[in-house]
C-alpha cells in the first residue's frame, strides 16, 4: 500500500551578488531537494525570485503568485521549503506576519 507523500512547495531567493556564494538559486534548489527527498517530500510547486529584496513583498511577483497558490489550495501543500528564513522575508513585519498566515491557511 503506497503512501501519499506530503506536498511542498519551494521559495527560493537571491538579492544581491554578495548572496551568490552559498545562496545561489542552484544552490538553495539543490538543498531544498535533498531535503524534500530525505524526508520523502513531494515538490508540487517551485517559485523564485531572482534580485529581489526580501524587505516586502512588492516587485515579488513569484513570491505573491505563491502566496495565492497557497491560499487558493490549489496543490493542496502541507509545507513552503525555504533555504533560510531570510529567503522569505528579512523583516520580522514581513516574515511573521506571512508564516502566521500560511499556518492559519494549513
Amino acid at each position: 500500500m503506497n503512501k501519499e507523500r506530503i506536498k511542498v512547495y519551494t521559495y527560493k531567493r537571491v538579492s544581491t551578488a554578495m548572496q551568490i556564494d552559498g545562496y545561489s538559486l542552484d544552490a538553495q534548489r539543490s538543498r531544498m531537494k535533498a531535503y524534500a527527498d530525505f524526508n520523502d517530500y513531494e515538490i508540487v510547486g517551485e517559485y523564485e525570485d531572482a534580485g529581489k529584496s526580501g524587505k516586502s513583498i512588492e516587485g515579488r511577483m513569484q513570491f505573491r503568485q505563491m502566496m495565492e497558490d497557497v491560499k487558493s489550495g490549489k496543490d493542496n501543500i502541507s509545507y513552503v521549503l525555504v533555504f533560510k528564513l531570510s529567503r522569505f522575508g528579512e523583516m520580522r513585519q514581513t516574515s511573521f506576519p506571512l508564516c502566521r498566515s500560511c499556518r492559519t491557511l494549513a
